[in-house]
């Protein structure tokens, strides 16, 4: 191996990836008025695929001659058009949604840990107490729900005593567990 070689760059890479690094960046900004700032949101499963693969075709790019820059450009464009109509198949074709998108799940309820769910979610109770110390939680008492949302983050509600609006949980499954048995007879 030439150790020399980790530490060596010539001008013409720097500037060759210079350009590159300046054209990718306009082109990404172009491309992302022309789509919105969905592009880089973090909503789906597709969201994420998206920026996974832009990241991915921005590092080839840019660090070398292969693929050029317009065909580095080319491929994100198509990436942008890829999810725009997924975007528009997930508004108006419902039964097609629950295929594209992941499903948000309770993981606790009422201080309660939900096994299955749990199981389900690939997590253990350690990942939950995690992130409710991250969220200033010191009693199980104080929760209302943690929900793991679509994308992998958890949700963290607070008990409190404002009237939960029911239509904000109605996405989530299992949502009925979060109706105490004395809130559905009241």
């Amino acid at each position: 191996m030439k150790w020399e070689t980790w530490f060596s760059i010539d001008w013409q890479q720097v500037l060759g990836i210079s350009l590159s690094a300046l054209g990718f960046y306009l082109g990404l900004m172009l491309f992302t008025r022309l789509m919105g700032l969905r592009s880089f949101s973090k909503l789906s499963s597709h969201d994420f695929a998206m920026t996974v693969g832009i990241g991915s075709i921005l590092a080839s790019t840019v660090l070398s001659d292969r693929p050029s820059l317009l065909q580095g450009l080319f491929a994100v464009a198509v990436l942008f058009l890829i999810q725009g109509m997924v975007s528009v198949i997930r508004r108006r074709v419902k039964p097609l949604k629950s295929l594209i998108d992941n499903q948000a799940i309770i993981l606790m309820a009422h201080g309660e840990y939900l096994s299955d769910n749990l199981k389900e979610a690939n997590l253990t109770t350690s990942d939950v107490q995690e992130v409710l110390r991250k969220n200033g939680i010191k009693s199980k008492t104080e929760i209302f729900a943690v929900i793991m949302e679509t994308t992998g983050d958890m949700s963290v509600i607070k008990n409190n005593d404002v009237t939960p609006d029911w239509t904000l949980f109605n996405d989530i499954r299992d949502s009925e567990l979060l109706v105490k048995a004395d809130d559905r007879t009241s």
